[in-house]
């Protein structure tokens, strides 16, 4: 019998102790397959970056990454969104066990230069952050059904699209790990703190795999 639950927590998210053995749940949806518990994961893509290399789930082989979506002539919470994007990209920059990932909305006017110039005036390296624009229906899909967050065309919305300002940690086995809100200092803070905790429970996996 299979059992499936839907498991979701938006906003500021803490790990399930506390202390040095603080570890991070898994969120989004659970299927109980007997004995087993099967977690949601992020479904394959395949969009091209900034620099017009393609970007893949192998991308992210073995490495943790933040994930957020964007546009970049957003006119209202995108830019607080960067801003405090940055301030986590620069906490770990040149970390080899992180990546972040920003998913344009609006691939009709960000295009592969227009994503070019953003990271670009961002001063970020494009081998630790990637800036991707696929097929709309594509990147609204997979925002709504593996990320768990929202992503629409709207006319009446600013900027004429809708979007949440959340910032999604995942692992390296495409579980979610965390949500934030992206506009929120204090729960950027969060994620910065528990960034650590997600690449320590990898090593300490990897470790163990060696060790068997």
């Amino acid at each position: 019998m299979k059992q499936v639950i839907a498991l979701l927590g938006i906003g500021l998210l803490v790990g399930c102790s506390g202390g040095k053995d603080r570890t991070l749940p898994i969120l989004g949806r659970q299927e109980i397959q007997g004995s087993d518990t099967v977690y949601q994961q992020i479904a394959d893509f395949r969009f091209m970056n900034q620099d017009s290399v393609w970007v893949t789930n192998q991308t992210f082989s073995n490495k943790a990454y933040v994930a957020d979506f964007f546009f970049t002539s957003c006119p209202s919470i995108c830019p607080i969104m960067k801003k405090q994007m940055l301030r986590v990209y620069k906490a770990f920059e040149g970390n080899p066990g992180i990546s972040f990932l920003s998913h344009t909305i609006d691939p009709r006017h960000d295009s592969v230069p227009v994503l070019k110039k953003y990271a670009a005036d961002l001063g970020v390296s494009s081998e630790q952050w990637h800036f991707v624009t696929g097929p709309r229906e594509t990147v609204y899909a997979l925002a709504e059904n593996s990320y768990m967050v929202a992503a629409l065309e709207d006319e009446n919305a600013p900027g004429g699209f809708i979007h949440g300002g959340h910032f999604i940690l995942v692992d390296e086995n495409r579980h979610i790990r965390g949500i934030y809100d992206g506009t929120e200092e204090a729960s950027v803070n969060q994620l910065i703190r528990d960034i650590p905790v997600l690449l320590k429970e990898s090593e300490a996996a990897g470790n163990s795999k060696t060790s068997e």
